[in-house]
């Protein structure tokens, strides 16, 4: 067991590799792999049920024991990367369905790996899975209501549906993980360590069956999508980082706000917009699933180098 822990968890850790790979397969086996698009939703609740077996009491206390940093990572998080999104597709003039799906992933809470990323950066793990955990948790009610403000122009959105979707296939799945863990503990323990391969694999399936569907729109205007998610992305990572040294927070905090505004929850975008919309809207959540883990990666990277002077 020790074996497939360490396999799960390198897996877990080179996680870009494979999202690339993946991208890459989606779009040489588009056939295939669009066969598999409608497994999307039940992948995302599988991922979900994951991440709720790993969360902790602890992890919600987080915001009584220190509120501000944590308020101010959410608030930087649902109105940044909205604002960002919403400034870029005008900028870039883009077709209004991948507009919708960029703003989709703007408006969506923090990116299930983004935990992994601030602790290979060195930032405060705690608040990370803390912000992580309560933006998901609120994701059911902000993520339709701001994507109706900033794409309600684009497209119809169904609110209430929306908000009914996200329950069923995010906060149902991550209570019932809780659940799970809280009951039977160690007696699972052996599931949580494989938790990483399978969000891996699963988030793989995911991005190959929205390449594969999405080939056509990639020939197309490909590059200028993949533009708009690095600099949002990018944005979001520095504009998180300057908020909060501008609020006085320590050297670890800043790091961990700064991921979890500039990463968001992709395969959540993914799944509504290929139910909601078309696949076409779930191609900037494919695209950024495999560049935030290699931004994530560099970033981690420059700050290791940093602390190592």
């Amino acid at each position: 067991m020790n074996q497939i822990a360490l396999l799960s968890n390198w897996i877990g850790k080179t996680f870009a590799i494979w999202a690339l790979v993946s991208a890459v397969l989606g779009f040489v086996f588009p056939e295939f792999f669009a066969s598999l698009a409608f497994l999307i939703v039940p992948i995302l609740g599988i991922i979900m049920f994951g991440m709720g077996m790993t969360l902790r009491t602890e992890d919600f206390l987080e915001i009584v024991k220190r509120p501000k940093p944590v308020l101010v990572g959410l608030l930087a998080q649902f109105t940044l990367m909205p604002l960002i999104a919403y400034l870029l597709t005008m900028i870039f003039n883009l077709d209004p369905l991948i507009a919708v799906g960029v703003i989709l992933v703007g408006c969506c809470p923090g990116g299930t790996s983004s935990n992994v990323i601030t602790f290979l950066a060195k930032g405060d793990v705690a608040l990370s899975v803390a912000i992580t955990s309560i933006s998901t948790l609120l994701a059911p009610f902000l993520t339709p209501i701001l994507l109706n403000v900033f794409a309600g122009q684009l497209i119809d959105i169904d609110l209430a549906s929306m908000m009914v979707t996200i329950t069923k296939i995010v906060i149902l799945p991550i209570l019932l993980g809780v659940v799970f863990h809280k009951f039977l503990g160690s007696k699972i323990a052996f599931v949580t360590e494989v938790l990483p391969m399978v969000s891996v694999l699963g988030i793989s399936i995911i991005i190959a069956a929205v390449v594969a569907v999405s080939k056509a729109t990639i020939l197309d205007s490909g590059a200028i999508v993949f533009i708009v998610v690095a600099l949002h992305n990018m944005l979001g990572y520095t504009l998180g980082y300057v908020i909060a040294r501008l609020s006085g927070f320590t050297e670890r905090q800043r790091r961990a706000i700064m991921v979890e505004v500039g990463m968001q929850n992709s395969g959540l975008g993914a799944a509504l917009a290929a139910t909601y919309f078309n696949p076409v809207a779930a191609l900037p959540s494919a695209i950024f699933s495999v560049w935030h883990n290699f931004s994530g990666a560099l970033v981690a990277n420059i700050f290791a180098k940093r602390d190592a002077r």
